[in-house]
């Protein structure tokens, strides 16, 4: 119950509608980097104002009013920033006590209002008369002025409120005028943690009483998706229905076609975790669309793609999938990759916030619109539609390598912050929607933007685009165009020079815990204990046993 409490409240930062050009969305090309700077803004500002109305909620309950006046903590003499500040430290790793140097910042911990934390807390506490009574599992850091003399009075303290000490840990200070700082794990309920702390805070013996989290997975963790079915939650668009908002799309004027991107939108909305994809019978003039687009990629992609796309496109022919005539379906397509690299399709009704998509990415899942762009621009649609999906990512993630390089990206995004997904981003669209990779000394495509869009691929592969080679560090901040052709295309030695590096870069990222998905359950696993590591470890040696069994058999029978 107190998981999902906490879930529950972890989502309240989420974004939970649709965006549009009505409330601020600028561009008329919908891109997946634009969207995640535009996503960490909105998610910013839904944030500070949950939390300003919890804390406005509790100080007219009363929670704060005996310990806090004119924003300064009784007993002290700071005027400390908020969470919203961003300067609040957790000085805790893996549940201890860290060893960074606090240095001068460490005054910025003392909260004068509710933490993060707290109001989660204290949201879960509220639900019911029940809520308040679950025994809660916490930490406390406390900064104490007067030495180990008040360790008794911390305990004294946690008796009163009938809670269990299950960890205590203390470090000399590196604050002026603080002595000792105190990691204390406590049991109790809900509502008497929150009492402790104010109880504790009225203290003039501390500097400091901070809850911070038990779990590397914090509250202040971005809510990720842990199975599959969790993915039924990673549906937010940044947009919607682009035909009826922006004049310059091609739908815009033809209500008819606006009208038909709707239905089949209402049908990816309603799409659930196990569910058939839904079949779409396409018309005359979309399958016609689709032919024109088909043949023009055919003409091309022997001298421009490269060879995985190339072998991929062939198999998706011979199995009747890849065909001029007809749009292939998404169910097809879906079992057509589950046998080659355990990738599957869900019907997407556009285009995602970059974490939903990302995150899909994790589980082996592409998301996929099924709509088709308009009959008048056929090679060119503002925002992402099946003759993309199905020409432009399809064949690659067909391809093992590529396949696993995806998941990657999708992996590194579970957890990450607002920022470290704007990066993630831009090293996807510089990568998987734009990106070149050298084959036996000639440049070739292997981006789904390039390889399902004429213009841009003949653009890419002519001496107008500056070329650099594939560093996530600096690609990850470089400035991308969404508005003309890029003038800029990253190009990677190979797939596994990019895999590498890639790896590399993601090991660098702030996220304190690691993840992997488990095929066999469908479910991530945080590898957060030394348990999970150790079935991991058992699982990885049972597997290296069998590697080595055949090697040793391929070797003898090359002798006999």
């Amino acid at each position: 119950m107190a998981v999902a409490a906490a879930q529950k409240n972890r989502e309240m930062f989420a974004i939970k509608k649709s965006y549009s050009i009505e409330n601020g969305y600028p561009s008329r090309r919908r891109s997946l980097v634009d969207d995640a700077r535009f996503e960490t803004l909105v998610v910013k500002q839904t944030k500070q104002s949950v939390l300003e109305e919890a804390r406005a909620r509790a100080n007219d309950s009363g929670l704060d009013s005996d310990f806090i006046q004119d924003d300064v903590l009784l007993g002290t003499n700071d005027k400390s920033p908020t969470v919203e500040d961003g300067t609040q430290q957790d000085d805790t790793k893996n549940g201890h006590l860290a060893d960074a140097d606090i240095g001068d910042d460490a005054n910025k911990d003392d909260d004068y209002t509710l933490t993060e934390e707290e109001v989660i807390l204290q949201n879960a506490a509220s639900e019911s008369p029940e809520a308040e009574q679950v025994i809660q599992q916490a930490a406390l850091l406390l900064r104490m002025r007067d030495g180990m003399g008040s360790l008794a009075r911390i305990l004294k303290t946690i008796d009163n409120y009938k809670g269990t000490v299950v960890h205590l840990e203390t470090r000399p200070s590196q604050v002026t005028g603080i002595q000792f700082d105190a990691l204390v794990k406590v049991s109790m309920t809900r509502v008497n943690l929150l009492q402790l702390i104010r109880s504790l805070r009225q203290s003039t013996a501390f500097a400091g009483v901070n809850l911070v989290s038990e779990n590397n997975v914090s509250s202040k963790t971005p809510w990720f998706p842990r199975h599959a079915s969790d993915l039924d939650n990673c549906n937010h668009l940044m947009t919607k229905y682009e035909p009826e908002l922006d004049m310059n799309h091609p739908g815009f004027a033809d209500k008819e076609y606006r009208e038909r991107r709707k239905q089949i939108a209402e049908i990816a909305f309603a799409y659930k975790y196990n569910d058939p994809i839904p079949f779409i019978t396409y018309t005359e003039a979309e399958n016609a669309t689709w032919m024109r687009v088909f043949n023009t990629v055919l003409d091309l992609m022997p001298k421009h793609a490269c060879a995985e796309y190339k072998a991929a496109f062939s198999k998706l022919q011979a199995a009747d999938i890849f065909v001029p005539h007809r749009i292939p379906q998404l169910d097809h397509v879906s079992n057509f990759l589950r046998t080659h690299t355990g990738f599957t399709l869900r019907p997407a009704a556009g285009l995602l916030t970059a974490r939903d998509f990302l995150a899909s990415l994790a589980f082996r899942v592409f998301q996929s619109t099924q709509y088709v762009r308009h009959a008048n621009s056929p090679f060119h649609t503002p925002e992402p539609d099946c003759i993309h999906e199905l020409l432009g990512h399809i064949p690659l993630l067909a391809d093992p390598s590529f396949a696993q390089f995806s998941q990657e990206i999708g992996l590194a995004s579970l957890g990450a912050s607002d920022a470290e997904i704007e990066k993630l981003s831009t090293v996807y669209w510089f990568t998987v929607e734009f990106g070149l990779c050298k084959e036996n000394q000639q440049l070739k495509a292997y981006g789904a933007a390039l390889l399902s869009s004429i213009g841009e691929l003949l653009h890419a592969l002519s001496d107008k685009p500056e070329l650099r080679p594939f560093e996530p560090a600096s690609t990850s901040i470089q400035p991308y165009q969404d508005q003309e052709y890029q003038p800029i295309y990253y190009v990677a030695e190979s797939f596994e020079d990019a895999k590498e590096k890639f790896r590399r870069w993601v090991s660098g990222m702030s996220r304190p815990f690691e993840v992997r998905f488990n095929p066999h359950t469908e479910r991530v696993e945080v590898l957060d204990s030394v348990d999970k590591l150790e079935t991991l470890i058992w699982q990885l040696n049972t597997e290296m046993l069998h590697l080595t069994n055949a090697v040793k058999k391929l070797k003898s029978s090359q002798f006999e």
